[in-house]
C-alpha cells in the first residue's frame, strides 16, 4: 500500500459529495452545525474586537456601522 500524504482538499475532492448520497446524513448534519457554529462565534468575536478599537479610536462611524451589523449578527445568532 501507498504511503501518500494527501491534504485536506484532495481528499475532499477525491470524495465527489455533490453526487454521492452520505452513508451518515445526521453526522454530517451534526458537523455542518458544529463548523456553522464556530464560523458565527469567529465572526461575532471579530466583529467585537472592531466595535472595541472603533471605541479606543474615537471613531463614531466606523463604531455606528459596526454596531449595526453586530445587531444584525446578534438577531441571526
Amino acid at each position: 500500500m501507498k504511503n501518500k500524504k494527501s491534504s485536506y482538499t484532495e481528499i475532499m475532492k477525491s470524495r465527489n459529495t455533490k453526487n454521492v448520497p452520505s452513508e451518515h446524513p445526521v453526522l454530517d448534519m451534526y458537523i455542518q452545525m458544529v463548523l456553522d457554529e464556530a464560523l458565527f462565534n469567529r465572526k461575532r468575536d471579530l466583529l467585537e474586537e472592531r466595535i472595541n478599537d472603533a471605541l479606543d479610536t474615537k471613531n463614531k462611524t466606523l463604531f455606528m456601522t459596526l454596531s449595526k451589523e453586530y445587531k444584525v449578527l446578534r438577531l441571526l445568532g
